[in-house]
C-alpha cells in the first residue's frame, strides 16, 4: 500500500468525503432548544444579521418559544418604531432605533474627561404589507403595534389591525368600540380639540372614565403658557401625561381631581438643544424613559432636507411633587426630504 494511500484512514480522499451542513440547525450536537436557549441572550438588534444565516435560523428567530424564552428569562428589549411618510411615496416607512456598533458619542466635561455613550440611528425596517385603511392612533401591547381605524359609516367600532413586531407583518384583529379619542387610556384619556369643534387644536378634553364625561381643560394660563398645541405633542409614562408645548416648555400632568389638571414643568433639561419653532416634536414612552424625536434644517442641503434629531431621557420623581428629567443621550438620526412626515413613534417590547 503506498504512503498517499495509508493517509486515507477510511479509504478516501478527504476532497470525495461529504462537506458538513452549512447549517448550523442541522448539528445534531445542537439541539432546537439550545439554540433558542443561545439566541434569547443575543440583543435583538442583531437578529436581522443573523436570519441571513439560514432558513431554521430566520425560522427560530421568529417563533413564539424565542420571545416567550426572553420573557421568562428577563431579556427583553424595548425598541422604538417610528413610522414616516415621504413624498410621492403610497405607503409609509418604518424605522426602528438601533445602537451604531463601533462607533460613540463622545463629549467633554469641565475637567476634562471624556462621557462616551453609543451612537443611534434610525435604521430601515421592511414591513411585509401595509392595513388597507389609514389608521388614526397606535397603541402598543407588548410586541404588537395596535393601529386604530376611523369607523366606516358612522358605526360605533373601530378597525383594528396590528403589526407584529416579531416578524413586522400586518395582521387583523377583532373589530373594537371606538372611543372618543386616539391616546393613551391611562384612567383618563385626553383628546386634542374639542366634541363642539373637534377640528380644533387650540384646546384639550380629558375624559373622566368614572363619570363618563369629557370636560376642558383650562389650566394652561397658571403656567403662563399659550394654548397652540399645533405642534404639540403627549405621551403617557406610568400613568403621567408629558407634553410638549411649542413655546419650548416641557410639562408634565401634576394631580387630575374633580376636573382640574394641574401641570408641573419637567425640569433638569438644560442639556437639550432649543428647538426651531417649525420643528416637528414628538414624545414617546420608550421602557419608563422618555424619547423625544424633533427636526430641523440641514442648511448645506439648501434647506431641500431635515435631518431629525433624537434624545432619551430618563424620569426622577421627586417629593411627590416634582420630576426632572436627564438627558442620557440626543444625536441626529436620520436625513429626510423636507416634506417628510412623523406619522407616529411609539416603543414595542420584545
Amino acid at each position: 500500500m503506498s504512503s498517499t494511500a495509508s493517509a486515507f484512514t477510511d479509504g478516501q480522499p478527504p476532497w470525495k468525503k461529504k462537506k458538513p451542513s452549512k447549517d448550523p440547525t442541522a448539528n445534531p450536537s445542537l439541539p432546537y432548544d439550545l439554540i433558542v436557549s443561545i439566541l434569547t441572550r443575543v440583543s435583538r438588534s442583531y437578529y436581522t444579521k443573523l436570519s441571513l444565516v439560514s432558513k431554521s435560523f430566520r425560522s427560530i428567530l421568529a417563533s413564539p418559544e424565542l420571545y416567550q424564552t426572553r420573557t421568562l428569562l428577563g431579556k427583553t428589549e424595548t425598541f422604538l418604531y417610528v413610522c414616516l411618510r415621504f413624498p410621492n411615496e403610497a405607503n409609509p416607512r418604518w424605522f426602528t432605533l438601533y445602537r451604531k456598533p463601533n462607533q460613540t458619542l463622545t463629549t467633554k466635561k469641565k475637567k476634562k474627561k471624556k462621557e462616551e455613550s453609543s451612537v443611534k440611528l434610525l435604521a430601515p425596517t421592511p414591513v411585509l404589507n401595509s392595513p388597507p385603511l389609514e389608521w388614526s392612533s397606535l397603541i402598543a401591547v407588548g410586541s404588537n403595534l395596535y393601529a386604530i381605524t376611523a369607523a366606516i359609516d358612522d358605526s360605533p367600532c373601530s378597525n383594528v389591525w396590528f403589526l407584529d413586531c416579531r416578524t413586522h407583518t400586518w395582521l387583523e384583529a377583532p373589530r373594537m368600540r371606538l372611543a372618543h379619542t386616539n391616546s393613551k387610556f391611562d384612567g383618563t384619556m385626553y383628546l386634542a380639540g374639542s366634541s363642539e369643534n373637534p377640528d380644533s387644536l387650540n384646546c384639550v378634553e380629558v375624559y373622566n372614565a368614572k363619570t363618563r364625561t369629557w370636560n376642558p381643560v383650562n389650566t394652561w394660563e397658571a403656567l403662563g403658557l399659550e394654548t397652540d398645541l399645533d405642534r404639540g405633542s403627549l405621551c403617557t409614562i406610568d400613568n403621567v401625561v408629558y407634553l410638549y408645548h411649542p413655546s419650548g416648555v416641557f410639562i408634565f400632568r401634576k394631580s387630575f381631581t374633580k376636573g382640574e389638571v394641574v401641570w408641573g414643568i419637567l425640569r433638569g433639561l438644560e442639556r437639550l438643544p432649543k428647538f426651531a419653532k417649525y420643528s416637528a416634536v414628538k414624545l414617546a414612552d420608550y421602557g419608563g424613559k422618555l424619547v423625544v424625536l424633533w427636526d430641523k434644517y440641514i442648511v448645506a442641503s439648501g434647506y431641500k432636507e431635515k435631518m431629525i434629531w433624537c434624545a432619551e431621557i430618563s424620569l426622577e420623581k421627586r417629593n411627590n411633587e416634582e420630576i426632572w428629567g436627564k438627558v442620557e443621550w440626543f444625536n441626529a438620526v436620520l436625513k429626510v426630504p423636507k416634506s417628510y412626515k412623523i406619522l407616529c413613534a411609539t416603543a414595542a417590547t420584545l
